[in-house]
């Protein structure tokens, strides 16, 4: 008798949604944390010990950075811990995004009060210590170039990536996709031809671009039989005819990029359809990572600012370009925020993440005769997506069918597909 029950472990698998460079950004979040931290504790004693109100002052905001990139730092680490508590139904991958948010919001805060204080200076005027103003301005501007720097990946982090959430498991009514980069010798699609299945690829290995066609048991395939028509979005077109290059067909002409098209492939008296698509690979953008960035460079930019502001007061006499120096800051900063907000509420939200995605998806399943009833995709954390299509059919395929073909989208990591008979709803009508 079947035991139901441990086929379904079987076909279980993990829910990580992790970036692969998950645990190198969350060392360099914890490195920066403490860079600024010493930072903070010597300008603070120091200024107590010289008796500069100044000093005091830029280590306590120094304390606003630490706080913020502690925030990046423990969303990480929770995120990491927690990626396989079964609370968490589509995993973790989105506590970055919601660090992210909360880091934006932080963000518009401190360009609201930076506003309002250039402005209060430039109503007010107040006089300048610069002797004290500009070196606190350059060390602040060191310390967030080196921040940036270690964020960036200048630290040369050599544990490696980590590869949460990139096993190939595959559970009933799913599949899982990798994140990576794809490679220059694409996966060849396959065509259940009359005479047997014939392997079709982007081929781009040190070569200009050229599709290769070859029948799946290395017999002979007659280049003269093939013909390779590619449609545009645009609607434009081009013919494409083969030569014999040893074991496989080569295309003559080279494919222009970029290779997303409708491709019309006609072996000797059949046509078959294919649809190419360009991986996208802004899927992979961590958003806690960005907005510890974003920290970074825009309390850099305000160092640059007050630097030149003070700079020009001091050998002009321009006292207004100190407050000015901090509007324009302000405004810049606000802008980052805004573009964060946006980005990382859409993906709470569950908006669609790429609409070009998408329609290559309902193109790949619709170029077999099938309909595409019903189709939602969302982000499940960097680099991993989730979709569920529901497919009208009147042929028998399964969902093992859909999950090869659409196996070409990396970025894929949650794969449901659900199966509507065609008959059915003929008979439901």
């Amino acid at each position: 008798m079947v035991d139901i029950r441990a086929l379904a472990t079987r076909a279980a698998h993990r829910h990580v949604f992790l970036a692969p460079s998950h645990g190198a950004n969350e060392r360099r979040t914890w490195a920066v944390i403490v860079l600024c931290a010493a930072m903070m504790a010597g300008e603070i004693v120091g200024g107590l010990l010289f008796g500069s109100i100044a000093l005091v002052a830029d280590g306590l905001h120094m304390s606003t950075h630490a706080g913020a990139l502690l925030l990046a730092a423990l969303a990480y680490t929770y995120s990491r811990r927690h990626a396989d508590d079964p609370r968490f139904t589509f995993g973790t991958g989105k506590l970055g995004d919601l660090a992210g948010f909360t880091s934006a919001i932080a963000l518009a805060m401190i360009a609201l009060l930076i506003g309002y204080e250039a402005v209060d200076r430039l109503l007010s005027p107040v006089p300048i210590q610069f002797g004290q103003a500009i070196p606190i301005a350059i060390l602040g501007l060191v310390v967030n170039v080196v921040s940036a720097w270690l964020l960036s990946g200048g630290g040369h982090d050599h544990h490696g990536h980590d590869h949460h959430g990139h096993g190939h498991g595959r559970g009933h009514g799913h599949t899982h996709g990798h994140g990576h980069a794809h490679p220059h010798a694409e996966e060849p699609m396959e065509i259940d031809a009359v005479s047997g299945k014939v392997l079709v690829s982007v081929f781009e290995d040190g070569v200009p671009p050229r599709f290769r066609v070859q029948r799946a048991d290395g017999a002979r395939l007659d280049p003269a039989e093939v013909e390779i028509e590619t449609i545009r979005p645009d609607g434009a077109r081009q013919t494409f005819r083969f030569a014999e290059r040893g074991g496989f067909a080569e295309s003559i002409a080279e494919i222009p990029e970029p290779h997303a098209f409708t491709a019309r492939v006609a072996l000797g008296g059949e046509a078959h359809a294919l649809v190419f698509a360009e991986h996208d690979h802004a899927h992979g953008r961590d958003n806690n990572m960005r907005s510890a960035i974003v920290h970074v460079m825009a309390d850099a930019m305000v160092s640059v600012m007050v630097i030149v502001g003070l700079l020009l007061a001091r050998w002009l006499g321009w006292l207004w370009m100190d407050p000015m120096a901090g509007l324009i800051g302000a405004l810049v900063i606000a802008s980052w925020s805004y573009g964060l907000i946006r980005d990382t509420g859409a993906i709470l939200l569950d908006m669609n993440p790429d609409r070009g995605l998408t329609s290559q998806i309902r193109q790949v399943v619709e170029t077999s005769g099938d309909a595409v009833a019903d189709l939602h995709l969302w982000r499940l954390g960097p680099g991993h997506l989730g979709a569920i299509v529901s497919v009208v059919t009147s042929n028998g395929r399964d969902e093992a069918h859909y999950h090869a073909k659409l196996a070409r989208f990396p970025a894929l990591s949650h794969l449901t597909v659900e199966i509507v008979k065609a008959r059915e709803l003929r008979q439901a009508a």
